[in-house]
């Protein structure tokens, strides 16, 4: 077997994978479940109240993405939205890291941008990610609506999620997949309802 062969072969066993994912997502998400995070992000962004998204990592590369397309645009001209990324400010990231706990570096922010009837939007493989259950526990005292993008069962963040999207996956690649898919839907949906 040549090597372009065994390549060839390893890609589409991946890409089989991803397909195997996300369709084991449409049979088990509950659409309910994607709905009420539309209503619960357009509702707070039409209000003015502020869309927190964080997350470590690929997680937290995903977290930019979700900001910068409601902030910007998805797919239409309208005005820009409250949408801030968590993990994207390098000096409050070090500087409070350093001094106190790379723990609390998302509550810490969640305290200072979060406002009631708002909502902390928190991507986690895991579903245990140390700063972003923490984060989640700061949003519920304050009044905000929590949604968890996370893999299957999602872990600690289950117990503190208003709304669970969970991907039916244990593998992180797979997990992110489907994390992109369902968010870009998010925006794609709240879009269309903001922009109207």
């Amino acid at each position: 077997m040549t090597a372009q062969v065994m390549e060839t072969e390893g890609l589409h066993a991946y890409l089989r994978s991803s397909i195997d994912v996300l369709q084991r997502t449409i049979e088990t998400l509950d659409p309910s479940l994607l709905a009420a995070a539309v209503d619960a992000v357009a509702g707070a962004l039409g209000r003015n109240r502020a869309l927190l998204v964080c997350g470590n990592g690929g997680s937290a590369s995903d977290a930019q993405h979700i900001t910068g397309e409601l902030v910007g645009r998805f797919l239409k001209e309208r005005r820009g939205l409250k949408a801030i990324c968590l993990s994207s400010n390098a000096a409050v990231l070090t500087a409070w890291s350093n001094d106190y706990s790379y723990d609390t570096v998302f509550s810490r922010q969640v305290e200072a941008y979060g406002e009631t009837g708002g909502v902390l939007l928190g991507i986690s493989t895991s579903g245990n990610s140390g700063n972003v259950v923490a984060a989640f526990e700061q949003a519920r005292a304050m009044g905000m609506t929590t949604i968890a993008l996370t893999g299957e069962g999602g872990g600690k963040l289950a117990a503190l999620s208003d709304i669970l999207l969970a991907a039916p996956s244990r593998q992180t690649p797979l997990i992110q997949q489907v994390h992109i898919c369902l968010y870009h839907y998010l925006c794609e949906q709240v879009e269309a309802r903001l922009a109207g």
